[in-house]
């Protein structure tokens, strides 16, 4: 009997001591857990902001000679940093109606203004979409002990958009001054005051260009000498929607160029994957390949269309600045580069009107176009519209018309008409094409000779009509990545046979008719 009890004794201890050690941990992981969600800086924006910068409008400093204390290198970019941090997470502020992270930017006093204004929104369900595109910023004071600095930001070029539920109330560009104090707080740079000294409605115009490619009278002229474009949507045979990734080769790019030439076309238009290039910091390796590829053009007598944010899809506004210096990076580095023709902002960006907003994507469009006209002056821009319905779409914005055409080549002519009396700019078939599919996944799609029959009716339109044109595409693939065209096995093998040249690179009999 002792002996039994013994045993109960030993297990109740074990049991206690193991209860114990249990309640030990639970405690120790809830005090983590605590501990991590109050050190958690999503909530506050800060190190995540901090760790990735999310906010690059383009800011020049004007003046930064402080008559006492010397500004110190260090001292001025944690002070930009902060500044264009505390304009993100205001911008956001107003746009979710949260005030998460204005703690780090702002100081008690300059919180409260925001605050109250975020109440009365959230209230009465308005939010404001906004951002700023360029600052102009001056030092006019700078304290003795490091702690407290004051600038000017002349110029601010603000665009917003108001909604009140889902209904935009409001859509304006703002050119404004501001004054602002900024006081160092935990080792950060928190705005104590932002006054807004003046406001007006303005959007800066930007001149037609005058440079290497220009439009006069509705007509495209090159070097002084009016161009017509004829050409073609161009892919390497072996890496579409690829070309520049690991596999770029400049020899197979000189050779299909060769081809392109020797067939009688002028123009080629190539992608640049957004996320391949780096998104706001943009690769410099990818840069080399996209000035080989014009290098080789320009060597063989070819122009090219570059099109810009291909597989981009965000437009929201708070993304608008990185997408601003992508860009700058682009195009000022081929900015004076003769073998460009045009700059097409983005392929078929009306296709996400339904999903991200017609307002939003055009007004990303729009400013996007201002954008690249301050970066780049010698060059055209246009916008690749999937259809000719949307081709009246910122007409202001662009120098040429683009618009693609896959439906019923039928209606081509009698529609092409309508546009043309519409539109008073040149306009461009940017694409148009048939797919020799016929086999398993298409028992009753078009053949190769019907492909031929396509081209030949086509080119008798473009002729006629004086049109300028971009065919697609050279070759037939032999794979279509499924974020082109989904997974669905029939509208890849689709996809696979647009070509004038099979996967071999043999002559199908539409090549007869590429120009």
């Amino acid at each position: 009997m002792i002996g039994w009890n013994r045993y109960i004794y030993r297990s109740l201890i074990i049991v206690s001591f193991i209860g114990i050690i249990v309640l030990v941990l639970f405690g120790i992981s809830q005090t983590l857990s605590y501990l991590s969600t109050g050190a958690d800086r999503t909530s506050m924006l800060h190190l995540a902001v901090k760790k990735e910068q999310v906010y690059l409008p383009k800011l020049k400093w004007e003046d930064t000679i402080n008559p006492g204390r010397k500004m110190e290198k260090q001292t001025l970019q944690e002070i930009e940093q902060d500044y264009l941090n505390a304009w993100y997470i205001r911008n956001a502020a107003y746009q979710t109606n949260k005030i998460e992270g204005i703690d780090d930017y702002y100081t008690e006093s300059a919180r409260k203004h925001l605050t109250k204004s975020i109440v009365y929104n959230k209230k009465k369900d308005i939010a404001v979409h906004s951002t700023t595109t360029n600052h102009k910023v001056s030092l006019d004071f700078y304290s003795a002990d490091g702690q407290l600095v004051v600038l000017s930001d002349t110029n601010v070029k603000e665009y917003k958009r108001v909604y009140r539920s889902e209904e935009m109330l409001l859509e304006t560009h703002l050119n404004s001054d501001y004054q602002i104090l900024l006081m160092l707080e935990d080792g950060f740079w928190r705005i104590r005051h932002i006054v807004k000294e003046k406001k007006h409605n303005v959007l800066d115009r930007i001149s037609k260009t005058n440079g290497w490619a220009k439009v006069i009278r509705y007509k495209i002229y090159v070097n002084d000498k009016e161009y017509q474009i004829k050409g073609i949507n161009y892919y390497p045979q072996k890496t579409p929607w690829d070309m520049f990734g690991d596999k770029f080769d400049s020899n197979v790019i000189a050779k299909d160029f060769d081809i392109i030439k020797n067939a009688g076309l002028n123009t080629i238009r190539v992608f640049v994957p957004y996320k391949a290039f780096g998104k706001a910091k943009v690769i410099p390796e990818e840069l080399k390949k996209l000035r080989e590829l014009l290098d080789t053009a320009q060597s063989k007598g070819l122009m090219v269309i570059v099109t810009l944010f291909d597989f981009y899809g965000d437009y929201s506004v708070l993304d608008w600045t990185l997408t601003h210096r992508h860009a700058e990076q682009v195009v000022t580095a081929f900015k004076d580069h003769k073998a460009i023709l045009a700059w097409d902002i983005k392929n078929e960006p009306n296709l996400d009107f339904d999903s991200r907003g017609k307002e939003t994507v055009l007004a990303w469009l729009k400013e996007m176009s201002h954008q690249i006209k301050q970066f780049d002056p010698n060059h055209l821009i246009t916008i690749g519209w999937s259809d000719i319905e949307s081709a009246g779409l910122l007409l202001d914005e662009v120098d040429m018309v683009s618009f693609h055409y896959y439906l019923d080549i039928n209606n081509f002519e009698e529609r092409f008409a309508g546009l043309d009396i519409e539109i008073d700019k040149p306009i461009v078939l940017q694409e148009f094409g048939l797919s020799s599919s016929r086999g398993f996944w298409s028992p009753f799609g078009p053949t190769k000779k019907d492909q031929a029959n396509y081209y030949k009716q086509f080119q008798q339109m473009i002729k006629k009509k004086n049109i300028h044109y971009l065919s697609w595409t050279l070759y037939d693939f032999d794979q279509v990545p499924t974020g082109v065209v989904g997974k669905l096995p029939w509208r890849k093998h689709k996809q696979k046979h647009f070509g004038f040249l099979d996967k071999n690179g043999k002559k199908k009999p539409a090549f007869e008719f590429i120009e």
